[in-house]
């Protein structure tokens, strides 16, 4: 593992009790940062924090990051317990149910872009004053190669994705000049719990869409994050970075 230095710095990772949240949790706490885990799992949260405390400082919080006070209430509750926060990984998130787009149930739909979208946006909107504060940020928020191509049968994950690249894009030039910088991950799947969520056809569909044939690996989206996360990742805001295994064409 090659070594990134997040000495002395506060993260907050949604979705940390799990999946990719918890690899970047755990990837952050190998830097030397302290890390707070936002998730909705109470259970997932301690099982997490009992097992990740071990590398360093862990906090915890059970909000829905879909409640704009409960996300205001986890903020405060995160810079209390470290006295700062100065980076913001933006992982959580659904697939929702596979359909066509005129046979979807539009209550799936509010519910991807209700979590997908504006638990990100809740997000930034409660945590960006305390990087202000501190004039220094790392966001990294976790789109998706789908959100770029569109994968058909999950219109409403594919657009809750494109908007969170346009997202990224627009926080990164209004933060340009305030030592924030705002960036995002595209992955083609990773393997985790959230291909349960899915029909075996589209996973097929989505490995064979992937020249290197495999999925890619929680690990391999933690070593990307944990640098977009560092002092070294100061130069590039608003960009998208691809982690396809090759699937990305522009």
């Amino acid at each position: 593992m090659n070594h990134i230095d997040l000495q002395f710095r506060a993260a907050i990772v949604t979705g940390g009790a799990r999946g990719i949240g918890h690899a970047i949790a755990t990837r952050l706490l190998q830097s030397g940062a302290s890390v707070a885990l936002w998730d909705r799992d109470e259970a997932a949260l301690a099982s997490a924090k009992a097992e990740l405390s071990a590398l360093g400082p862990v906090h915890t919080a059970a909000v829905d990051l879909t409640e704009l006070t409960a996300v205001q209430n986890a903020a405060e509750s995160t810079a209390a317990a470290f006295g700062k926060i100065d980076i913001l990984v933006n992982n959580a998130g659904i697939a929702g149910t596979n359909s066509k787009t005129w046979e979807a149930d539009p209550a799936d739909w509010r519910r991807v872009i209700d979590i997908n979208l504006n638990g990100p946006f809740y997000c930034c909107h409660a945590v960006i004053p305390h990087l202000l504060q501190g004039g220094y940020g790392r966001i990294v928020n976790i789109a998706s190669i789908a959100g770029k191509e569109g994968n058909p049968n999950a219109a409403h994950y594919s657009a809750s994705k494109a908007a969170v690249i346009a997202l990224t894009k627009s926080l990164g030039k209004e933060l340009a000049t305030s030592g924030v910088v705002v960036n995002c991950v595209t992955p083609a799947v990773i393997e985790t719990d959230i291909l349960q969520q899915l029909t075996q056809q589209h996973i097929d569909y989505m490995l064979s869409k992937i020249p290197m044939n495999r999925f890619g690996k929680k690990e391999e989206a933690a070593a990307l994050v944990a640098w977009l996360c560092s002092e070294d990742c100061s130069f590039t805001t608003g960009a998208v970075f691809d982690l396809s295994g090759g699937r990305a064409t522009y």
